[in-house]
């Protein structure tokens, strides 16, 4: 078939879209169903000590971003690792980068489905979703970066409508009570887990080195889209436990949108279905760069580096996530039993990849003699 142009590179990006990005892909399914893992007042303290751990390991990525080998690509990759070891490491990224994309795809189709198609199909929503994502993808890694200023400014006003679950009736102090813990489970552990993969995210954006416009400011962009992150996960839980208490918020699947669903205007009789519909920015642009990442990682690993992109080649990796998808979708989410194991092995996986890939990348450079 004809050949795409889907990697050219004409410009690059500076820190105000490497923070945007770093925060929009910390913000995706996991923050949504946030509270529901945490519970206990006392994870406020969890989201600082976690967000401040991720902040340093920030620092490490952002000496990436610095290097030379950064903006090189796969050139760059080659001359750090060797081309057999990166082939490696493809098939490797193959496996993250479709989990990933099938897990935030499946979820964000829940949400629309419960709140605002209940009795359609579940695989039409992610046909359309995929179908917007493909089309997005197609036009190239460029114009897809270009729509997190869109996804960015859409959806980073709604933390604002949580200020009225701050305000008396509604919120009671008493019920950020205890914020020191009298005892510590597994499940408290657990929630430490579930907050550092929520944060993962930003080191998917070595795969856009090409495209960034690294400098000495990258690590504040790094450290800004973090610190608001982390304000975002403490409004929306501290908001979740004046609604809901901490004896009843593990009850609600969905605490955020459920909070949002009993706000009242003049002019919206549901503004919950707005909120999740706008949300469908911030998921298209983050399947749509992971599609493209799947894609690459697939040439470098099925030794196409050398030859233009093609319609057929994105077709099929496109193919792919829809399949696998899907599959997903019929045999785990809809089975039940095997809901919290798949979301186990997203929180496993994100948690991994987060913490291993900027030290990694980072003790590779110094072993390489240069930065």
């Amino acid at each position: 078939m004809t050949a795409l142009s889907l990697f050219e590179k004409s410009t690059t990006y500076n820190g105000a879209y490497i923070f945007m990005m770093a925060n929009r892909f910390q913000m995706l399914y996991f923050v949504i169903i946030m509270p529901t893992y945490l519970i206990h007042p006392y994870m406020i303290w969890g989201i600082v000590l976690i967000g401040i751990v991720s902040h340093f390991n920030l620092m490490l990525l952002s000496k990436w971003f610095r290097s030379r080998f950064a903006t090189k690509g796969y050139d760059g990759f080659v001359e750090l690792f060797g081309e057999t070891l990166v082939r490696f490491f493809a098939w490797i990224g193959l496996f993250f980068l479709l989990l990933k994309a099938s897990i935030i795809l499946i979820g964000y189709v829940e949400i629309v489905r419960t709140f605002i198609y209940p009795s359609m199909n579940q695989k039409w929503l992610i046909l359309f979703m995929l179908m917007i994502s493909w089309y997005v993808a197609s036009k190239g890694m460029e114009t897809t970066i270009r729509l997190i200023v869109i996804a960015f400014f859409m959806n980073i006003w709604i933390i604002l409508l949580i200020v009225p679950f701050y305000l008396p009736p509604i919120a009671a102090f008493h019920d950020l009570f205890p914020l020191i813990p009298l005892e510590w489970s597994e499940v408290n552990w657990e929630g430490l887990l579930f907050i550092w993969s929520s944060l993962s995210g930003p080191e998917y954006l070595i795969c856009l080195g090409p495209w960034l416009r690294p400098n000495e400011n990258t690590f504040k962009s790094l450290a800004y889209a973090n610190a608001l992150t982390v304000l975002e996960y403490l409004l929306l839980f501290v908001g979740s436990l004046f609604f809901f208490g901490s004896n009843y918020v593990s009850t609600s699947i969905y605490p955020v949108v459920n909070m949002y669903r009993y706000l009242q205007s003049p002019v919206i009789e549901r503004i919950d279905m707005l909120l999740i519909s706008i949300y469908l920015f911030q998921f298209v642009f983050a399947i749509s760069v992971l599609l493209l990442c799947f894609y690459g990682a697939a040439r470098i690993a099925g030794r196409k580096t050398t030859k233009p992109t093609s319609r057929m080649g994105y077709i099929a990796s496109w193919l792919t996530i829809l399949a696998c998808t899907m599959i997903i979708n019929e045999w785990a989410w809809n089975g039940g039993t095997l809901v919290n194991r798949l979301l186990n092995l997203q929180i496993w996986s994100g948690a991994i990849t987060y913490l291993l890939v900027p030290s990694f990348l980072l003790i590779s450079i110094y072993r390489k003699g240069r930065v």
